[in-house]
C-alpha cells in the first residue's frame, strides 16, 4: 500500500480489517514502527472525529503530527498548470505538495466537493494535484468523493456488534436541510462490498448515486419495506448525481424514526456524525441503546491507526 485513497489501495482488504482489530487491542504496542516519523495533516474543509482520531492514531504510534488548517492559515492555492499568477493565488500546489513532502514522511489531506462540476469532483480535482506532486504516501482524510478512514471505522463497528454470520445492512438516503456530497455513502457501498453482508440501498427516485458504487447491490426505492428485517441501518443524506448536487424539496418523512426502527431485526443505528437531530434521525433514536455512533467515532482512531502501521511496515 503505497497511498491510502480508496479501498483499490488495499491488496486485502479483510487483512487491513484484522489489523484493525489487532491494534484496538494494544493500541500502544506498535510505537517503534513510528518513532521519529511525522505525519502532516492538512484540511481544506472542518473536521471533528477525522482531525482528532488521526492524531490519536498518530501519537499512538509515538509519530510527530504537524496540523494545518489551508484555508484559514495557509496562502490561496492555484491548481490549474500555466496559469498567470497574478490574481487571487499566491502559491501553486506544485510548491506546495513538494514542500510539505520534505517536513512529512506521510500526509493526510481532506478536501470536500465543490458540487459544481461532478466532472471536476470525481477527477478528484484538488486531491489527484496533490497525489501529482506529493514525494511521500498520501492518507486521503476524505474527498470530493470517498471517505475510506470512515468505511473501515464502519465496517470494524458491523463486525464487533453483528447478530449473525451473515448481517443485512441498509444504506438509506436520510433528509437534511444543506447540499451534501455523495463520499460517505459512495465509499460505505466500495468497502460493505467485501464485507461478509446482504447489501441494500434506499432511497428516494432522484437520489440514485453513480454506477460504479452500486452496481450490484440491491435498490429499494420503499424505505419501510428496505428497512425490513434489517440488522443495521446506516442513515446518510447526499445530493443528486445526476442532477448534480442539487437538492429536491420533500423527503422529510425519510426521518430514521423509533417507528421504523421497529421494522428491523433489532437493528443498530449508524451514522458517521455529525448529525442533525430530529432531522436525520430522531432524538429516540439516537439515545437509544441500539445507537452505534459512538462505538462508530471511537472506531475512527483505531481504523487510522491501522492505516499508519500499515503504511509505515510498507517503509521497513
Amino acid at each position: 500500500m503505497k497511498n491510502f485513497i480508496s479501498i483499490k489501495d488495499i491488496e486485502h482488504p479483510s487483512e487491513l480489517l484484522s489489523l484493525a482489530q489487532k491494534v484496538k487491542q494494544n493500541q500502544f504496542g506498535f510505537k517503534q514502527f513510528g518513532e521519529n516519523k511525522t505525519l502532516g495533516l492538512l484540511f481544506f474543509n472542518p473536521s471533528l472525529r477525522t482531525r482528532l482520531s488521526m492524531q490519536k492514531a498518530a501519537m499512538s504510534l509515538g509519530m510527530n503530527v504537524m496540523v494545518m488548517n489551508i484555508n484559514s492559515d495557509g496562502w490561496q492555492i492555484e491548481l490549474e498548470d500555466g496559469t498567470v499568477m497574478n490574481q487571487g493565488s499566491q502559491e501553486h500546489i506544485k510548491e506546495m505538495a513538494r514542500v510539505v513532502s520534505q517536513y512529512c514522511d506521510f500526509v493526510g489531506i481532506r478536501t470536500f466537493p465543490a458540487l459544481k462540476s461532478q466532472e471536476d469532483d470525481y477527477n478528484e480535482l484538488i486531491l489527484s494535484k496533490f497525489l501529482k506532486y506529493a514525494t511521500v504516501p498520501v492518507i486521503s482524510l476524505e474527498s470530493a468523493t470517498l471517505h475510506p478512514l470512515q468505511s473501515l471505522a464502519d465496517w470494524l463497528t458491523i463486525e464487533e456488534h453483528k447478530p449473525k454470520a451473515k448481517p443485512k445492512v441498509v444504506l438509506t438516503w436520510a433528509p437534511h436541510p444543506k447540499i451534501l456530497p455523495q463520499a460517505v455513502a459512495n465509499s460505505f457501498l466500495e468497502w460493505m462490498k467485501f464485507a461478509e453482508v446482504d447489501l441494500s440501498v434506499t432511497h428516494p427516485k432522484g437520489y440514485e448515486l453513480s454506477e460504479q458504487f452500486t452496481k450490484g447491490v440491491s435498490i429499494i426505492h420503499n424505505q419501510d419495506e428496505a428497512l425490513e428485517n434489517a440488522d443495521f441501518v446506516y442513515a446518510k443524506n447526499w445530493s443528486c448525481f445526476q442532477n448534480y448536487g442539487t437538492r429536491m424539496e420533500g423527503f422529510d418523512d425519510w426521518q430514521i424514526t423509533e417507528e421504523k426502527m421497529k421494522l428491523t431485526n433489532n437493528g443498530k443505528f449508524m451514522h458517521c456524525l455529525p448529525i442533525r437531530r430530529n432531522v436525520v434521525a430522531s432524538d429516540s433514536v439516537l439515545d437509544s441503546e441500539n445507537s452505534l455512533i459512538i462505538q462508530q467515532a471511537n472506531n475512527r482512531a483505531f481504523s487510522a491507526q491501522a492505516v499508519l502501521l500499515k503504511l509505515l511496515q510498507n517503509e521497513i
